[in-house]
């Protein structure tokens, strides 16, 4: 059971209430009364319009980002959700950076605030790159409930590796 591997750094009385959960059958049922539909952004341009309109609204001042996909490889290569990466290319004699931002593709079938809380989290790391306090805080800023959302996305990828999706 994957429980551990989202789950570790949380409190055993926490660990414990999830397992009864799972144990019981009703996890599915918790996140489909809190999530009960899976988003509609379901392809590469809808993220980036998705995407964009966060970035306009939160961040106008930061970087452009150049691409913004699904990506079907993230959780398997990288054991992330999402990424945020710089790349730079040399065009002319001349070093040029792009920003990235590739959400993986299980958020395509995912419940939308969840897309929202990786995508904010990305979004977040264009200002700072340490997950430390201001880094939190923004992130809080463009999404006030974003601990409640990562929590919740934690118990949904449970649910996922050991049952499939939770929308049938």
């Amino acid at each position: 059971m994957p429980i551990h591997k989202y789950l570790s750094n949380y409190p055993e009385s926490v660990i414990a209430k999830i397992e009864a959960l799972i144990t019981s059958g009703k996890l599915k049922h918790y996140l489909l009364n809190r999530y009960p539909k899976q988003n509609d952004i379901a392809n590469d341009n809808d993220l980036r319009i998705y995407v964009s309109e966060l970035k306009n609204r939160y961040m106008k001042k930061s970087q452009p980002l150049s691409k913004i996909i699904y990506d079907n490889k993230i959780h398997v290569i990288h054991n992330a959700l999402g990424l945020h990466s710089y790349v730079s290319r040399n065009q002319g004699g001349k070093l040029k950076t792009r920003n990235e931002l590739r959400v993986s593709a299980v958020f395509k079938k995912a419940p939308e605030p969840f897309l929202n809380m990786i995508v904010v989290h990305e979004l977040a790391h264009l200002k700072e790159f340490q997950h430390n306090k201001a880094f939190y805080r923004l992130c809080l800023h463009m999404l006030e409930n974003y601990h409640q959302l990562e929590f919740d996305m934690r118990l949904y990828l449970i649910e996922l590796e050991s049952n499939g999706s939770i929308y049938s």
